[in-house]
């Protein structure tokens, strides 16, 4: 499985990478998490604003900090 975090690193986005990683810690699957900080990587996705959230290619959130608990439905969801 495959988590992208999209921002260029200010505080929110540093947040949702903790968030992410907390959430994958939870779940206990293996998870690759990459944070992607360049705007023309970012833009490739239907995304507003940051902070994004991307699991296995699918946008699952922007423009805010979703709680870890969304975040861990995600990933259980994603894993099927």
């Amino acid at each position: 499985m495959e988590v992208k975090i999209l921002g260029t690193g200010c505080p929110k986005c540093k947040r949702l990478e903790e968030l992410a990683r907390e959430a994958v810690a939870e779940v206990g699957v293996p998870v690759e998490i990459i944070k992607v900080t360049d705007m023309d990587a970012i833009m490739a996705y239907p995304i507003i604003s940051t902070p994004g959230l991307v699991i296995n290619e699918e946008l699952k959130s922007s423009g805010r900090l979703p709680r870890k608990e969304e975040i861990v439905a995600w990933l259980k969801e994603s894993k099927g």
